[in-house]
């Protein structure tokens, strides 16, 4: 096989290959590794490559497989973790000076099933500062790029996994998903990324994001990899409180391209009133609707909240914990962080606690209408990020300012959301959602697989120039203006500093220029609720 054929082999056909001793993971691990040396340049997928390893633990699968034969779907296969998750003996920074020197004692048990699965680790994947944030320009690590078009944003935090798999580095990866992390690059790279059902995948040993909201998942190419990764990943782990004490079904099972009388829910005001979707989304969307019509599904029109109110909801829950996680690294070594993690972090000191619990009281308010929709449709469906925007168009208070979100909405809910392409747009993915009731991730990759089946659009992959100099970083820009009155910016330094706070001016310019969009987050979050309603701490 050439060296492109062995670069964009599947999960499915690479294994398949394997189990008949047609190529051998050595081969396999070999070209990768020579293809990330050539392109790793202008993409900054890797964080940290563990090619030595990788080779060793390569020779012994082939070792395995020849004596014994293949142990499963995944034995000899290549992947890759976001640098979140732990690996025993390696570093786990989140892409974080304060963190560089924090090596991992054992494996995450995510880790530790696909290592027993035969998977091969080739290294640690970019992300963004603490699996928050977006790309940072300050930092000693540049950013991931789109393999479309360098110039363009991977999507993240889940940076470096998107870029990888798209650019054919490796079969899949692990990425977390805590407000669209998994979604987010596998709408911009044109790939499926799955943010499964909370509590289907263990969180012990992933970098904290928010404990409310963290999710594990895989960023592949097609949903029959989506569904072979997981089922790996999947499984009840005693040491995460959270974890699900159910066992997982055989995911590939469903994958018939059968979806005849299935009731599909289209969201379609969160890309046609919220997301201002582009035209070329917009059609492309249609396209697929008529797909699954096509296929037998029954699609009606439905309508959740508007975007705003999830976004909301999920901010204040997730910036007070992830402000909660890192505040004593906050007090000792706010200068050692990125300025666009501050930016972001920083206004959690504006939530109070009775803030945050009526986040979690909404929420819960939340989970049980997405309950009562799904007592009328198997799935539903809408637009996920597509065309991605350049990487110089950046700015660090766009994460405040933002008040609707595509991905968000189903971050509240626990059930699994996936993320797929229909299409392209002037060399960009274009991306469609399927999400699902909890722990019905068989139906939501039934239907994605369908789809996907029925079309094309897995045919088309980057091209990357192998002698194409390697992209500029872009510039740290300023802090946006403050709106704040001379008051107002001198009760938020004194807020600052009985947290503990010594911010520097620029990180006190970013608090500055959010907090007016974190207090307008309180204000709506201001609404009525029942007295005895009940917060979101039971996941299930």
């Amino acid at each position: 096989m050439s060296a492109d054929e062995l670069a964009f082999l599947t999960i499915a056909e690479a294994g398949r290959l394997i189990a008949q001793r047609s190529l051998s993971p050595v081969e396999l691990v070999k070209a990768l590794i020579a293809r990330a040396e050539v392109l790793e340049p202008q993409l900054h997928a890797y964080l940290r490559p563990t090619f030595d390893a990788a080779l060793e633990n390569a020779r012994r699968a082939e070792g395995e497989i020849m004596s014994s034969g293949a142990g499963g779907p995944l034995h000899g296969i290549p992947y890759g973790l976001k640098d979140v998750v732990d690996a025993a003996g390696l570093p786990t920074t989140g892409q974080s000076r304060v963190y560089a020197d924090r090596v991992a004692s054992e494996d995450a048990h995510v880790t530790a099933r696909l290592r027993a699965a035969g998977a091969i680790l080739l290294g640690k994947l970019t992300t963004h500062e603490g699996a928050h944030g977006g790309p940072s320009f300050d930092l000693a690590w540049p950013p991931a790029r789109n393999p479309w078009n360098t110039e363009h944003f991977t999507g993240g935090s889940s940076s470096g996994s998107g870029a990888a798999v798209a650019a054919g580095l490796m079969p899949f990866a692990i990425g977390s998903d805590t407000g669209g992390s998994v979604r987010n690059p596998a709408g911009f790279c044109g790939l499926v990324g799955l943010k499964p059902t909370s509590g289907l995948v263990s969180r012990r040993g992933v970098m904290p994001n928010s404990f409310s909201l963290d999710h594990v998942g895989p960023l592949t190419w097609t949903v029959e990899d989506c569904a072979i990764a997981l089922q790996a990943m999947a499984g009840h782990d005693p040491r995460d409180p959270a974890s699900a004490a159910a066992a997982p079904p055989d995911y590939r099972a469903p994958l018939t391209g059968d979806i005849r009388g299935l009731r599909v829910g289209v969201l379609r005001h969160l890309f046609e009133e919220e997301g201002a979707a582009s035209p070329a989304t917009v059609k492309a969307l249609e396209e697929a609707f008529g797909v699954f019509r096509h296929l037998g599904a029954r699609l009606e029109d439905v309508r959740i909240r508007p975007s705003t109110a999830y976004n909301d909801v999920k901010i204040v829950i997730g910036e007070s914990e992830i402000h909660a996680v890192h505040a004593q690294a906050l007090r000792e070594r706010p200068g050692d962080f990125g300025e666009d993690f501050l930016a972001r972090i920083l206004p959690a000191m504006l939530f109070r606690g009775a803030d945050y619990v009526q986040a979690q009281r909404l929420r819960r308010m939340m989970m049980e209408e997405f309950d009562r929709i799904y007592e009328r449709f198997d799935v539903l469906v809408t637009a996920a990020p597509s065309l991605a925007p350049r990487l110089d168009a950046y700015r660090p208070v766009q994460f405040w300012r933002k008040t609707t979100s595509l991905v968000t909405p189903f971050n509240i809910p626990t059930g699994p959301a996936l993320a797929q392409c229909i299409g392209f747009h002037q060399g960009f993915p274009l991306s469609m959602q399927v999400a699902g009731r909890p722990f019905d991730e068989a139906t939501v990759l039934r239907v994605a697989y369908a789809f996907e089946r029925a079309t094309d659009w897995r045919s088309a992959r980057p091209y990357l120039d192998p002698h194409a100099p390697p992209p500029v970083t872009p510039s740290v820009t300023d802090p946006e203006p403050s709106s704040l009155t001379t008051g107002e910016e001198d009760a938020l330094r004194g807020l600052s500093r009985a947290a503990g706070l010594d911010l520097s001016d620029r990180a006190f310019r970013h608090l500055c220029s959010a907090a007016p969009y974190a207090q307008a987050m309180v204000e709506r979050l201001q609404v009525p609720v029942p007295l005895e309603q009940e917060p979101a701490y039971q996941l299930g």
